[in-house]
């Protein structure tokens, strides 16, 4: 059977299977499944460390200068909290399916030590958090068998752990595998980052000032400055504004606040000021994003 062959098989399975997700999420609740027919344009998203694994249809990433294709040849890899813009490329003919597989440290670590000192395991150091990688045929036929064990509880519950431990090796030994590797490891400025990106998702409504960000990555301002944009592709209160914005947007769309009450929520003083924020940042007033995606299906 050919690749493509092979991904519209994949494409197939996960729309019968979408439906099923809720109960499938409680069986293997590192995978989530995906499936769309309607294009979106460009928009703000913030993505939760993890891999995505298109079979069908395509998005494009925007962060700043840096703009990353994921579909049916590339996969996405993100190891940090990363907010950015997205495109969604799809159609009734050519629907957006995929998986997105989260990244469990415990299991990774597991995965690791049972590599221990091999001397074929070599990944480069990881130098950013967002990348793209070749979706292998390995990962696609791993793919196909979870899916397969997915339209089966029993199997899934007992297999299927299996087949998502075997996917993570394979991106782990893939090209950008030393991103993941950084995730457990205490070395380099990677790690340390990260560090500081977990302070961020805990204290995000404090005033965090840059000089407290960098005595917690234990390096100087200029030093931190350098690589935090090296693993985030931004700055360090760009980042944390994007934070909030998004906070606050979920907020607004899922727990119903206003405007006004979601700035204070997330660490803004002025409302005014957030609502200008938001408005420069996501193209719309909060009240009138909150309104739209309340709309989209599935939101």
């Amino acid at each position: 059977m050919s690749r493509e062959a092979i991904c519209q098989l994949l494409s197939e399975k996960i729309n019968t299977l979408i439906n099923k997700e809720d109960k499938l999420s409680r069986l293997l609740p590192d995978i989530t499944l995906l499936y769309d027919t309607q294009p979106w344009p460009r928009m703000p998203v913030m993505y939760q460390p993890g891999v995505i694994f298109l079979f069908s249809g395509h998005k494009i990433g925007y962060i700043n200068a840096r703009t990353f294709r994921y579909d049916a040849n590339e996969y996405l890899l993100l190891t940090v909290p990363l907010p950015f813009e997205c495109q969604t490329f799809a159609t009734e003919s050519v629907p957006l399916a995929g998986m997105r597989l989260n990244i469990d440290v415990l299991q990774l670590q597991e995965l690791l030590m049972d590599i221990g000192e091999d001397r074929q395991f070599q990944t480069p150091a990881a130098a950013s958090g967002i990348n793209s990688s070749p979706l292998t045929d390995e990962i696609l036929c791993a793919a196909e068998r979870l899916l397969d064990v997915m339209t089966r509880p029993l199997d899934a519950r007992i297999l299927g752990k299996q087949i998502v431990r075997e996917i993570l090796y394979y991106v782990l030994t893939g090209p950008q595998g030393g991103a993941l590797t950084a995730l457990v490891s205490r070395q380099k400025h990677f790690s340390l980052i990260s560090r500081v990106l977990k302070q961020i998702e805990s204290h995000y409504t404090e005033n965090l000032s840059v000089d407290r960000l960098a005595a917690e990555a234990n390096m100087s301002v200029s030093a931190f400055h350098h690589n935090f944009k090296a693993v985030t592709s931004t700055s360090p209160l760009q980042y944390l504004k994007s934070y909030r914005l998004h906070k606050a947007r979920l907020l607004m769309v899922h727990d119903g606040l206003n405007a006004s009450t979601a700035a204070m929520r997330v660490g803004y003083e002025s409302a005014s000021q957030f609502s200008r924020e938001f408005k420069r940042y996501f193209g719309t007033t909060p009240g009138e994003d909150a309104a739209r995606i309340r709309g989209i299906p599935g939101v």
